[in-house]
Order: C-alpha cells, then sequence, then structure tokens
C-alpha cells in the first residue's frame, strides 16, 4: 500500500474509505473526517457531487475551513430523468476538480460520489481511475453515498455502513435545518 509523508506522524499508509448504507451521518462522517485530519496537519479538499452550493449548513463551515478546496458543485438529487445531461455535466465538473485537488492536498474527499454513481451520472471507470490516481499520487480518499457496489467495498481500505433505526422522517417530520441540511 503507498505511503503518505504527513507533518506530524511519519509516514502513513494511503486509504480509501467508504461511508456508504440508508442511515445518517454519512456527510457528518466525512466532515468528521475532514475535521480529523486538518487537525493533523493535513490538506484536505472536499467536494459534493449532488448537493447545489448553500443548500447545506455544512458548506459554510467547509468553505471557511477550506476555501477554495472546497467545491458544492451538484444540481441537487436527479429526480427527473430529463435532467440526466445536466447532471451529468455537473458530474464531470466535480470530477475535473477533484483531479486537480490530488496534486495539492493529503486527502479528498468526494461526498455524494455513490449516490452520483449509482445514478449513472458517475461512471464505474471514473471513479476507478479517480480510485488509482489518488493511490499513485499517495492521497487518502473518502468516498460516500448509498449502495456502495461490491467492487468497491472490495477495493477499499474502510468501509463503514450507516443503518437506519429509527427516523423522524417516516412519521412526517420534515427535514430540519441542522439535522437533514
Amino acid at each position: 500500500m503507498p505511503r503518505v509523508q504527513c507533518a506530524d506522524s511519519g509516514s502513513l499508509e494511503i486509504m480509501i474509505l467508504v461511508y456508504t448504507g440508508d442511515g445518517k451521518g454519512k456527510t457528518s462522517a466525512c466532515v468528521g473526517q475532514t475535521v480529523r485530519a486538518l487537525g493533523q496537519n493535513m490538506t484536505v479538499a472536499f467536494g459534493q457531487f449532488m448537493k447545489r452550493s448553500g443548500q447545506a449548513g455544512e458548506q459554510a463551515m467547509l468553505a471557511r475551513l477550506l476555501d477554495e478546496r472546497f467545491f458544492a458543485g451538484g444540481m441537487g438529487f436527479l429526480r427527473n430523468d430529463a435532467d440526466r445531461p445536466a447532471h451529468r455535466q455537473a458530474a464531470l465538473r466535480v470530477l475535473e476538480w477533484a483531479r486537480a485537488q490530488l496534486d495539492q492536498v493529503d486527502m479528498l474527499v468526494l461526498d455524494e460520489s455513490l449516490y452520483a454513481l449509482g445514478s449513472g451520472i458517475v461512471e464505474r471507470q471514473e471513479l476507478e481511475e479517480l480510485m488509482a490516481a489518488a493511490r499513485t499520487h499517495g492521497r487518502h480518499l473518502v468516498l460516500s453515498g448509498r449502495n456502495a457496489p461490491d467492487w468497491l467495498v472490495e477495493a477499499a481500505d474502510l468501509v463503514t455502513s450507516m443503518t437506519e433505526v429509527k427516523h423522524p422522517w417516516r412519521t412526517g417530520v420534515k427535514a430540519a435545518p441542522g439535522i437533514e441540511f
């Protein structure tokens, strides 16, 4: 496994981390991973595939912490197949941004990348190429979203599945600021 030199910890194993599952907490885990890495004097880039800029509470904080290393390039969740070409173009912009970040950071976080993969606006080959580039450049890669495919689970070094036990949405409670977004 490739290694990266960390300012305070010496040489570290390069890892691909996946946060998946039907429960809440995938984006929160990505944000937490970002904060943990920043606390170790690592440079981090954080991209979001599905969320539009200004859509979620974490975006304001990530923009302050990461400046140009934060990019919310999505168009919201794909709800209408007629919107697929525009969503694909947005995903391509996030992929291009992500590739450029690999030369500059210790960790690249790609939130909702598995949703983009599962909805067909990101292709398996594109994600596999990004994973290979991360390993070649000696960069940690964090991916999140529901329904991690078997090939990704096998390729990743760490996979955590969030499991929903109870959610207020099921009883008609609307999404709450600071909780869902």
